[in-house]
């Protein structure tokens, strides 16, 4: 524990969302500070240009691999990326009107009826190679292009399965591929008490299946005070519609006065610019700098911290991974903000699912963790129950 002393739980800490209580430990990721994001002890600055693949690698075993680890994995998951049964049936099925979000639920719930081995880790890399065929088939179908779709190519990377389903016309496939392999780096995980990985750990602890568990992750994961919080953030800026310095300062300073969110700033953790933020920055100055909703975010970033720091109660005013996001995918082709979320989803089933077979397989000398199960008490209740 580091020397670390344990909080005690007072009555304070009742009806607070449990901010802060310690509950268990994680063997995937913490963050720290100052450095933001760690995976497995690495921090996220250190490993934003690798690809996916090898991410969840260190993930699932608690290193980077090796050339030849690297080469062999990514076999594993193509001999593992065929989608069972029949799916499209099932997503054409569904209403375009709704969220994207609950697409992605219903599909992570339906390969799990069409294909479920019980075996925590099977399961959880099943599902990693699926996902990307999965994402392009909601896409394809939502949008009413869902003829035609090429056939899934297996041997293809990750990314590149995703991007070959899709099909978009006039975009930049390589400026495509970049964008998503360093967005999926960046959001795979973070800690284990955030909301959506805590639900899924939490549905898991009572024997549900993966499936089920990352379906109810991502209910989770699409609240606007999680991650739809990067849809948000587009919205936000393309409501800012101006990277002129001042007229931003006024934008801020306007919304602050009808008391609404900034979004993009601030982290419960942090006390500097997250580094992922920092990554897509310097991505985003490599491929897009010109690009307007980039230009308004790169202001953003230099006038919002310094309004926000005159507020001596706002700890930490810097931007947060979801400040750039928004405006890189927007700039490789996807203007519809409602679908960020599902790559937010894309990526965390990474985090999420190495999470969930720690908890049920390693923790505890190999038992597990128990079914998870928080006292509440009656309102009449006093702290004496507690101390």
């Amino acid at each position: 524990m580091d020397n670390e002393v344990l909080l005690e739980v007072t009555e304070n800490h009742l009806n607070t969302g449990m901010r802060g209580v310690p509950v268990g430990t994680c063997r995937t990721s913490f963050v720290t500070p100052t450095e933001g994001v760690h995976y497995c002890g690495y921090p996220i600055s250190e490993l934003a240009d690798f690809e996916p693949e090898d991410i969840v690698y260190l993930l699932f075993n608690k290193e980077l691999p090796t050339p030849e680890q690297s080469s062999e994995f990514r076999k594993d998951l193509e001999n593992r990326a065929a989608l069972p049964g029949d799916l499209t049936t099932i997503l054409k099925s569904l209403p375009k009107s709704g969220h994207p979000m609950d697409w992605l639920s219903i599909g992570i719930h339906t390969l799990g009826m069409l294909d479920t081995t019980n075996d925590w880790k099977e399961d959880a890399l099943n599902l990693i190679a699926r996902m990307p065929r999965l994402m392009g088939l909601i896409f394809r179908i939502r949008e009413g292009r869902e003829q035609n779709i090429p056939a899934d190519d297996v041997s293809m990377g990750l990314v590149d399965r995703f991007v070959h389903a899709l099909e978009f016309e006039g975009v930049d496939r390589e400026k495509m591929k970049r964008v998503i392999t360093t967005y999926l780096v960046l959001h795979m995980d973070h800690g284990g008490g955030n909301l959506s990985t805590f639900s899924g750990k939490a549905i898991a602890s009572g024997k549900a299946t993966v499936y089920a568990s990352m379906a109810g992750a991502m209910n989770a994961l699409s609240g606007p005070l999680h991650g739809r919080a990067n849809q948000s953030c587009l919205e936000f800026v393309l409501k800012v519609g101006t990277s002129d310095a001042a007229e931003v300062e006024a934008f801020v300073r306007a919304e602050l006065e009808a008391k609404r969110p900034i979004f993009g700033f601030g982290h419960a953790v942090l006390r500097t610019e997250d580094p992922r933020a920092t990554a897509q920055f310097k991505l985003g100055a490599k491929i897009c700098p010109n690009d307007e909703n980039f230009k308004i975010v790169t202001t953003l970033r230099e006038v919002a911290p310094r309004v926000l720091a005159e507020n001596p109660k706002i700890s930490n005013p810097n931007a947060n991974v979801d400040i750039a996001s928004g405006a890189l995918l927007h700039h490789i082709g996807f203007t519809d903000p409602t679908y960020y979320t599902t790559f937010f989803g894309w990526a965390r089933v990474a985090g999420i699912g190495a999470q969930i077979v720690d908890e049920r397989t390693v923790l505890r000398d190999g038992k597990g963790t128990p079914l998870y199960r928080p006292k509440y008490f009656a309102e009449a209740q006093t702290l004496r129950h507690i101390e």
